[in-house]
């Protein structure tokens, strides 16, 4: 498929991502195309703007990945069309939690509860449940402590490229309370849009859960 015109990527890129359902990474779609990276970043900003706006099918970038999703103007609807899937709504202490796993990470059961001062147990169960969160290893140290960090899926709710576009803490607990998921709401109610966009120019606004924390940063 070498030499590709610009149309018939943008096609085959189309066809490749609306088959495969999950994310394909840049590199993977480079080498079932046969093209170079750089032509099918560019394939992949062309797609962005035909699916974007109005169109009920949008393309998000995540982690160097590409995925369609539903435009999150049309969640009612696709949820009268799907049979309902229940969620338990995420409690405070659940959103709490996964802020300061996101900034923090790697981070251990026993270091979060250090930070808010109360057993964190549940609320780490809750996040692993929903795919926010997972263990990625274990802490050198007396008990080898499994150690937390964000997941893909993180990236792709808040619709964030990499771990390094966090915005600030205040944007992030507004954002985050997306996964507080309506009456009835579906899987699909958690793209709901942000109204803000998060300025990353700014400095980090520390909440007032981690007010008192040394060092705190966002992960490289």
């Amino acid at each position: 498929m070498e030499n590709l015109h610009i149309e018939d990527l943008d096609n085959a890129l189309e066809a490749l991502l609306f088959v495969s359902g999950d994310g394909l990474s840049v590199e993977e779609i480079a080498s079932m195309l046969i093209v170079q990276k750089s032509e099918v970043r560019n394939s992949i900003k062309r797609l962005q703007d035909k699916y974007s706006n109005e169109s009920g099918i949008h393309l998000i970038t995540y982690n160097k990945k590409a995925q369609f999703c539903t435009n999150p103007k049309y969640v009612e609807i696709v949820k009268k069309a799907l049979a309902p899937i229940k969620e338990s709504r995420l409690s405070n202490s659940a959103l709490e939690v996964v802020a300061i796993i996101a900034y923090k990470q790697p981070i251990t059961r026993l270091e979060i509860e250090q930070i808010r001062g109360v057993n964190c147990e549940y609320a780490i169960q809750v996040l692993l449940k929903f795919d926010m969160i997972e263990v990625i290893g274990r802490k050198e140290a007396l008990g080898s402590p499994f150690l937390f960090g964000t997941t893909e899926d993180f990236l792709k709710r808040f619709r964030l490229n990499t771990i390094e576009d966090l915005p600030d803490y205040e944007n992030l607990l507004e954002s985050i309370k997306i996964l507080e998921a309506p009456k009835e709401g579906t899987q699909a109610s958690l793209f709901k849009e942000i109204d803000t966009i998060p300025d990353y120019s700014e400095e980090n606004v520390v909440p007032d859960f981690l007010k008192g924390e040394e060092n705190i940063e966002k992960v490289d």
